[in-house]
């Protein structure tokens, strides 16, 4: 195959398990605007000012902010909600790469697309300003059983469950389409 070319991946139905379970989570996840104020001292305790806010990450251009604590872990919610003590300026590459794990251990890893792998300039200055953003003030948690009551959360939990067998029932489905697929294709080309 070429040098330059690579096909892309075919991906699978229940390949997108993780994707759900995320969507899932982040449907019923408070969500707290913050004030300027608060995005200001954010940035500040980033070492980044107003209008020149990047990816906290790596330095490129920010796109997003992401969830520094991941709010999902394990197909479970880890409490943490979408608020600025718990949220950094960030570019797509970083947040999809990063996903779910430690931020810190994350950065500092041979991931995909890691600050480390990449080569990211000043690293270590990097880890410490998110160090001091982690410690910068308690992120809130909270613990979505207790505040919507056992009955109500085993429900929503059952959902997500029935959801994630039909992926996993399409994906058989799926490859035996494929199959089919592939012989008419073949015939069609005889």
């Amino acid at each position: 195959m070429h040098a330059d070319f690579d096909l892309p991946s075919r991906g699978r139905v229940d390949g997108r398990t993780s994707s759900i379970t995320a969507a899932f989570f982040q449907a019923i996840t408070p969500v707290i605007p913050p004030s300027n104020a608060e995005v200001e001292e954010a940035l500040g305790v980033l070492g980044m000012a107003s209008g020149s806010c990047h990816c906290a990450y790596c330095g490129d251009p920010r796109t997003e902010w992401d969830h520094f604590r991941p709010i999902v872990k394990g197909r479970q919610p880890t409490g943490y909600i979408t608020e600025i003590a718990n949220l950094v300026p960030a570019c797509g590459k970083c947040n999809q790469s990063k996903g779910n794990k430690n931020w810190k251990e994350w950065m500092l890893s041979e991931a995909a697309r890691s600050p480390k792998r990449r080569g990211v300039a000043d690293l270590e200055g990097r880890v410490r300003r998110l160090e001091a953003y982690e410690a910068w003030r308690e992120p809130v948690r909270i613990d979505y059983a207790s505040i919507v009551g056992a009955e109500r959360w085993s429900q929503y939990s059952n959902l997500l469950d029935v959801a994630v067998a039909h992926l996993s029932e399409a994906q058989k489905v799926a490859l035996e389409l494929q199959s089919i697929i592939k012989a008419g294709l073949t015939g069609q080309q005889a």
